[in-house]
């Protein structure tokens, strides 16, 4: 059923208040006292990001941008690029390319700025033996370190956010902190975001990770070019992911996973160009998509070249 307008504003406003007495509620934890700083309740009544206009959202990433500077001590940029007409993104992996090394995962960690202690990696690389159930994502290991890889009788299958374009995540968030934007990234907004972990449990790739703490980076490696929906430095207690690296694919550049991969196994594009290499895979490889049975509709597609 389409809401009136009244209705839709009755649920912006249900949702600020859901979120304002929560946090409330959590007064005095260390959740909070993260946050609080000179600039604390201008941040804690911001308006969610689609509700705000242009100049809200320049006010609010200057602020962000003082508050990273006095923090880390260097000057970061907050951008705002929004979403490219004409584009949809999608993502191929080759799984008989891929060697295991984690290139993919170091590059995102330095490009994504995420927390080095504790660690949170939006990219897990899973190994399977040869010839076994494989695609028993719960029952592969996380957890390898061989002297050298790839290792003969294995190989290595990449998992991060699948960019659903039917996302359960996005359907369980109380708060509405989380959304699928037109190009098809699923983004957070980390102001909205009150750390009930519900996307985390709604998720079917244990793709979403909880921020223990704020990122602990020495300043000289935190990356300056950020977005507000991407790789900006996030609060305790809050949730993130892979978002294609969307501070850079908004600007036609690949994620950094695919540029650190040695073997090329990784492939990016935009899904309606007929001339783009993720079309290409997909229509002349033998394609599939993780759980496709829960009919989340994942842009990311896996494929072997050749046998292993």
């Amino acid at each position: 059923m389409n809401k009136t307008p009244q209705h839709a504003a009755q649920d912006r406003t249900d949702r600020r208040i859901f979120l304002k007495g929560a946090t409330l509620g959590l007064l005095g934890t260390t959740f909070l006292l993260d946050r609080a700083h000179a600039s604390f309740w201008e941040a804690f009544l911001q308006k969610h990001y689609r509700e705000m206009n242009d100049t809200e959202i320049k006010r609010v990433i200057q602020r962000l941008e003082r508050e990273y500077e006095q923090r880390y001590g260097k000057a970061i940029k907050v951008g705002n690029q929004g979403p490219l007409p004409g584009v949809l993104f999608g993502y191929g992996l080759d799984l008989s390319r891929c060697i295991g090394c984690r290139r993919c995962v170091y590059a995102c960690v330095e490009e994504n700025n995420q927390s080095l202690d504790p660690q949170v990696h939006w990219i897990t690389v899973l190994r399977f033996k040869r010839g076994e159930k494989w695609i028993d994502l719960e029952n592969s290991e996380k957890y390898y370190n061989p002297q050298e890889v790839p290792e003969p009788g294995y190989f290595y299958m990449p998992v991060q956010c699948q960019q659903c374009e039917n996302p359960p995540c996005v359907k369980v968030c109380p708060t509405k902190a989380t959304w699928k934007e037109p190009d098809g990234i699923v983004v957070i907004d980390y102001n909205w975001c009150i750390g009930c972990k519900y996307c985390m449990a709604a998720c079917p790739y244990g793709a979403r990770h909880f921020n223990w703490a704020p990122p602990k980076r020495p300043p000289d490696t935190i990356n300056p070019e950020t977005h507000y929906l991407g790789n900006r430095p996030r609060y305790k207690g809050v949730v993130e992911k892979c978002t294609f690296c969307i501070h850079r694919t908004r600007k036609g550049r690949y994620p950094a996973c695919v540029e650190a991969c040695p073997v090329g196994a990784r492939k990016f594009g935009n899904l309606l160009d007929p001339a783009s290499e993720i079309r290409y895979a997909i229509e002349h490889k033998r394609v599939f998509r993780l759980k496709e049975d829960l009919n989340t509709e994942s842009k990311f597609y896996y494929f072997f070249a050749y046998g292993v």
